[in-house]
């Protein structure tokens, strides 16, 4: 997987999807960033090297992709549904069974039409989440559960763009950014982010991608052009949790066992953790 630049301005022989990068309104911090990228040869270390886990995620894009490119998407039933879930952390202990009132055909025609349909990526991701059976329901539980879904829902569209193509989609993921509580992973590489309650950081795909490219010349001036988005995927995902182990005295939260150094948190969060014994799924179906 090859690292292809964008341009900063979008041109008329662009390729359908280019999401040309925004202006970002923050200043990121080069040593901060190069602290994250120690960290995380630090933890891969304890595996085995990074390679181990620039591979494991490169498996995961290529699962991705031969379930989700165009010609194979209609072929996709509840197994592959299920597959593509167990590999997306922050939904699959909830979107279960909001995909299975849907329906498998249902939800293949959701997918195709937010990986393969016209318009903008960001309108596509919105009607993708539209679609499926979230209710909100009487009461501020029901409510909150209904938030808890829409946002699960739209993660699970995040990662179904990105790892299809990641050289196209940057990773949309709330805990790379939210800007409903101005939180996530971009925050970490921001210089002086307390200075601000409210970091001027918003969630269009343009603003994702001008974060990515920022940290892809970062990658690159260590020497690595070779699977760059993937390397992006990395440091951030070693800079959230780092972030999350010290706001929770090194637990984040029941979804993540409460045991476990962050290298294993690091891999869970990026849905690349080894199976289960006996080949047990993690989605919850109840």
């Amino acid at each position: 997987m090859h690292w292809l630049k964008k341009q900063s301005v979008a041109t008329t022989d662009a390729m359908p999807d280019e999401i040309a990068p925004a202006e970002l309104p923050v200043q990121f911090d080069e040593g901060r960033f190069r602290g994250h990228m120690t960290t995380l040869l630090e933890l891969a270390r304890v595996d085995g090297g990074i390679e181990i886990y620039v591979a494991s995620l490169g498996s995961k894009q290529r699962r991705f992709a031969e379930l989700l490119e165009a010609d194979a998407i209609d072929r996709l039933d509840d197994t592959g549904l299920e597959a593509l879930l167990e590999m997306v952390f922050t939904a699959r202990r909830k979107l279960h069974p909001v995909i299975a009132e849907l329906g498998c055909a249902a939800t293949v025609a959701a997918l195709r039409e937010l990986l393969h349909g016209q318009g903008p990526v960001a309108g596509r991701m919105g009607r993708f989440v539209a679609r499926l059976p979230i209710r909100d329901g009487e009461g501020r539980e029901a409510r909150a559960r209904a938030a808890r879904l829409r946002r699960a829902a739209h993660d699970f569209a995040a990662e179904t763009l990105h790892f299809l193509d990641p050289v196209r989609y940057p990773l949309m993921a709330r805990w790379v950014w939210d800007d409903s509580t101005s939180s996530g992973a971009l925050r970490e590489f921001v210089r002086d982010p307390d200075q601000a309650h409210k970091l001027p950081l918003d969630t269009r795909p343009e603003t994702f991608e001008a974060a990515r490219s920022w940290m892809a010349d970062e990658i690159e001036a260590q020497g690595i052009y070779r699977d760059v988005p993937l390397w992006v995927d990395l440091v951030e995902a070693t800079a959230y949790t780092q972030y999350f182990r010290s706001m929770t005295g090194g637990v984040l939260g029941s979804d993540f066992s409460r045991t476990g150094g962050p290298e294993e948190n690091l891999k869970k969060l990026l849905g690349i953790e080894p199976g289960r014994r006996g080949g047990k799924s993690r989605v919850v179906k109840a």
